[in-house]
């Protein structure tokens, strides 16, 4: 279907610029904290889904599936280095309504993952400080002003903060394994390993995700880092191989201490169990849980950061409302994004946390993330498999070793994890809610913002590449 562009003039883009800061270390920290909460709530879900040996498959096949999507995404992010980020891919590979399509799966995800993060959050504070479960929205709240805030403030702050807080969440879990491990006994606590066959793989797969889900969202840095055509590979190969390393220690760990895989995977506050058993329960524990939430707030922060820029370069290209990604004038951030990006994430969780259901809202919040999540996985990949037939004498700083084996392997897996999502019936009215947020968002490209798109950068790009190919 037809769209329309309007040239962008140097009025237009004075008001939308980003200002470069990132080098290696802080794009490893955005990817490894945007991940990280993962080890620390979220992923536990799927020992009550699958059993441990249902999780530990499903690990093992979703490690598979982001080896292949990382390695693509390596060599496509210096090829194109926009802020776009999936976005930019497939509007190179697809044109105008792929690019809206998979930018707009993207946005679904870093919209969601947050809502999930800061579920887990009030879930900690609430254990440590006693509230009542109708207090948890007021602790989202907070945390949502405190870090749009913070991230509104600077990108100079954002990564240095991102550093230093992932650096901190990594240190809490080493402290967790060193001390489960005189307490580990896998045949005694693990208990039975695939209770529901292997169907539980496929209800695991999911959560297992949530050990790597959002690493992809480093191309999102690319306008803010110094050197995107060196770094941006560096830093997201070296986060992979950190995440991948903490997954399975976590898991195992876990899993394999009292009370016990059963308790762990009903529990909305996973490691405070595992320095419970350690430390006992004295006040030393709520402490250390405490500092746990470090975990939590490490991606809490970095996707803040990535939905702020993933929704101000949609606004910039005309496919959300424009208005959206004005960025602050002394500061160069995307302010406007940032606090719509946080509205949409806390609306969301409000409104599942007031709806009468049995499962726990982080759980469904999680899927709808995953939805938008392995939506964007696929599309990403026919991306790669695209540029790599459209645009074979693009330049491509770092090429993957994998190939378009490794992209249809990511592919596949994820296409068969967004059916999975609407077989499981304690979490897949969330999922249809989240198709159905999809279908509105399709909608309001067709009837309205086609006609309205802007020669950004990442527009013009794909329209000079197509020109050349």
């Amino acid at each position: 279907m037809k769209t329309t562009y309007t040239a962008a003039d140097a009025a237009y883009l004075e008001q939308r610029q980003l200002r470069r800061h990132a080098r290696v270390l802080h794009l490893w920290a955005l990817g490894v904290g945007a991940v990280i909460s993962g080890d620390f709530f979220g992923w536990n879900f799927g020992l009550a889904a699958g059993g441990f040996g249902g999780m530990l498959v499903a690990v093992v096949i979703v490690t598979l599936m982001y080896s292949g999507l990382c390695f693509s995404i390596a060599e496509m992010s210096p090829a194109l280095p926009h802020t776009g980020g999936a976005y930019s891919f497939a509007r190179t590979a697809m044109g105008p309504w792929g690019g809206y399509i998979t930018g707009l799966a993207e946005n679904m995800e870093y919209i969601l993952t947050p809502a999930v993060i800061v579920v887990g959050i009030g879930g900690y504070l609430g254990a440590i400080f006693g509230t009542p479960r109708e207090f948890a929205p007021l602790w989202w709240l907070a945390c949502y002003a405190v870090f749009v805030a913070l991230n509104v403030w600077g990108v100079e702050l954002s990564f240095r903060f991102s550093v230093v807080i992932t650096l901190a969440a990594l240190a809490v879990l080493l402290v967790f394994w060193i001390g489960a491990m005189p307490h580990f006994d896998l045949a005694r606590w693990s208990g039975d390993w695939f209770p529901v066959g292997g169907a539980g793989v496929l209800s695991a797969m999911p959560f297992a995700l949530w050990f790597y889900l959002a690493i992809e969202q480093l191309p999102l840095a690319a306008e803010e880092s110094h050197d995107p055509k060196r770094d941006m590979p560096r830093g997201l190969l070296w986060g992979l191989a950190t995440l991948v390393l903490c997954a399975f220690l976590t898991l195992f760990l876990s899993a394999g201490i009292a009370p016990g895989a059963k308790a762990v995977g009903a529990s909305s506050e996973p490691l405070f169990l595992g320095f419970q058993t350690i430390f006992g329960k004295g006040a030393g524990t709520r402490v250390l849980s405490l500092v746990a939430c470090t975990g939590l707030i490490a991606s809490f922060h970095t996707i803040i950061f990535a939905y702020g820029r993933q929704i101000y370069s949609l606004s910039r290209a005309g496919y959300f409302p424009r208005w959206l990604s004005v960025t602050h004038g002394q500061r160069r951030t995307p302010h406007r994004a940032l606090v719509a990006g946080a509205a949409l994430g806390f609306c969301a969780a409000l409104a599942i946390h007031l709806t009468p259901q049995n499962s726990p809202v982080g759980a469904i919040l999680l899927n709808m993330a995953v939805f938008g999540a392995v939506l964007a996985y696929i599309l990403q990949m026919v991306s790669f498999l695209m540029l790599r037939s459209k645009f074979p004498l693009l330049e491509r700083p770092y090429l993957s070793p994998l190939g378009r084996s490794g992209a249809i392997l990511a592919m596949l897996i994820a296409a068969v994890t967004l059916l999975a999502l609407f077989f499981n019936s304690e979490y897949n009215k969330g999922v249809w809610g989240a198709a159905v947020w999809f279908f509105l968002g399709i909608l309001y490209f067709w009837l309205h913002a086609r006609h309205r798109l802007i020669l950004a950068p990442e527009e013009e790009f794909a329209a000079q590449a197509g020109e050349e190919a």
